[in-house]
């Protein structure tokens, strides 16, 4: 009987093992599902990623903005049907270093004081901590990587790089090139040159980043992960295979509408803003039968460009990762190819501000497009509201996911545009707006005048209006950052000086 009883005990004891283990599981499971205790995230609850496309010196020519009716960007109409594009999304700058400046940082230029194409933020002090996008997604347990030119080109420093993005790919150079220029402009710029060029897309720059981010998307980190890819086309060198430029036959191709007489009616400090520019002036094209060619490489460095975002977005959707990727492709200002008689950018005129903005993945209504104004400096404090990570406080920008959820969505603010300490643009639904350092101004009815050819500044029934639009340019501007300089203009006791020379009060635009 006791051997009976020992038998009993032991088989009873596991028997309760077993009950209570079950018991226990059933409970995790419970307060699981009930949002207590949180067992590692499955694939589908994971938090979304972040494809971030950056396209450098591109203006409204892509096929969501019509801003060209012959442009052919099919890989970036695709991304815009299963998206919300922003319609009247500007720059915060008309300038490389100081747009990306504030774009990255969440911060004004009117704030950061970069205003040129140097220097680096970091140089000052009282931006040393400051955080970017990059720092806060990592912050927040995400892997950062960056390629090509997302930063402003040579930034950051080699020597800085680990503590703003945990992996570096390549930078991207504007190689390889001819080896003599195939148009000699008035200024010798190496970078100032269009035409076919190189035989091959493999052999083209900005397709090594593709090929580089599509690798990086086949092998993705563990866990979220934020990717940069950053594409230089249609920056100068307009260079592209021969074939996108087909896509363009010269005696087909469609100018941009100029007006002769445009810049009668502009007080004279709006030429300050691009005095003296490596970018050759329209009359100089028109004479030297240059504009036909600049005006059909600049398409063709469009649709090579797009191809390449192709590439990427084709090795997202491969990675199955789609779903569950909020993808943003901006761009960081405008270009001129005319317009008020000059190319380039450097000014406060829609077509330098104007830039392509589009949001697609989870939570964002597809195939729509809103035409609130919106601001690249929106960008940051959107991305972390759609991946649900806590705010920046810092941020100058507004979030943009209540037009991302409704494109008919209010907006309390115009977008503001600024070009060196004192110039600025402010955007609305209807009107643009545009103050100088000097105080002189000029106002176009976007409604009635989409060219912006008749400045109505001194119309005194719009006196009401220009008073209100200007409620909205920063009161002040920090100072230029110690260091700035390329393409800086400063307004100092009456004197308006261009990158360190006064510009006198007669001095001729140049029109070279």
């Amino acid at each position: 009987m006791a051997g009976a009883a020992a038998l009993y005990r032991i088989i009873t004891g596991r028997f309760t093992s077993e009950i209570v283990m079950r018991c226990i599981l059933a409970l995790v499971l419970v307060v699981t599902v009930s949002g207590g205790l949180r067992p590692p995230l499955a694939k589908s609850a994971e938090k979304p990623n972040v494809l971030f496309i950056s396209i450098d010196d591109l203006n409204d020519w892509v096929g969501p903005l019509g801003g060209h009716p012959q442009v052919k960007t099919p890989n970036i109409d695709k991304l815009a049907a299963r998206g919300t594009t922003f319609t009247n999304a500007h720059c915060q700058s008309p300038l490389c270093n100081p747009s990306r400046t504030s774009l990255l940082t969440g911060l004004r230029p009117s704030t950061t004081g970069v205003y040129a194409l140097s220097p680096w933020f970091r140089t000052a002090e009282k931006f040393k901590d400051h955080a970017t996008i990059f720092q806060w997604f990592k912050k927040n347990g995400y892997a950062t990587t960056s390629t090509g030119k997302i930063f402003h080109g040579g930034y950051p420093p080699k020597a800085d790089r680990s503590p703003e993005v945990d992996t570096f790919g390549p930078p991207g150079v504007m190689q390889p090139r001819p080896k003599v220029k195939f148009v000699t402009t008035p200024d010798p710029h190496p970078l100032v040159d269009w035409g076919a060029f190189p035989e091959k897309d493999e052999e083209c720059f900005d397709y090594d980043i593709a090929t580089w981010a599509a690798k990086q998307l086949k092998e993705p980190p563990r866990g979220p992960w934020f990717l940069a890819v950053g594409f230089q086309h249609p920056h100068v060198p307009c260079y592209a295979p021969q074939k996108w430029f087909d896509l363009y036959p010269a005696d087909k191709l469609i100018l941009p509408k100029v007006k002769a007489d445009d810049r009668d009616d502009l007080p004279r400090f709006a030429s300050y803003l691009h005095w003296k520019l490596p970018e050759p002036r329209l009359k100089w094209l028109e004479e030297s039968k240059q504009w036909v060619p600049l005006v059909r490489a600049y398409l063709a460095s469009i649709s090579f460009v797009d191809a390449q975002v192709g590439r990427v977005l084709d090795a997202l959707r491969e990675s199955g990762l789609e779903k569950n990727t909020v993808v943003v492709l901006w761009s960081d200002h405008g270009w001129h190819l005319g317009e008020k008689g000059i190319t380039g950018k450097n000014t406060l005129w829609e077509r330098s501000t104007r830039v392509p903005l589009i949001f697609a993945g989870p939570s964002i209504v597809a195939n729509a497009k809103c035409d609130r104004p919106a601001e690249l400096l929106d960008m940051y404090p959107t991305i972390l509201d759609l991946c649900s990570l806590p705010a920046n406080k810092a941020n100058e920008g507004l979030s943009l996911v209540p037009q991302l959820k409704d494109a008919k969505a209010a907006r309390t603010r115009p977008a503001i545009t600024t070009h060196n300490p004192g110039n600025h643009g402010v955007r609305t639904e209807k009107w643009r707006y545009i103050v100088y350092a000097d105080g002189s101004e000029e106002l176009y009815d976007r409604d009635t005048d989409p060219h912006e050819w008749t400045n109505r500044a001194k119309d005194l029934k719009l006196t009401d209006v220009k008073k209100e639009l200007a409620k909205w340019a920063p009161a002040k501007s920090a100072a230029p950052l110690p260091g700035s300089a390329g393409r800086l203009l400063t307004y100092t006791d009456g004197v308006p000086i261009w990158e360190g020379k006064p510009i006198g009060e007669k001095d001729v635009f140049p029109e070279k």
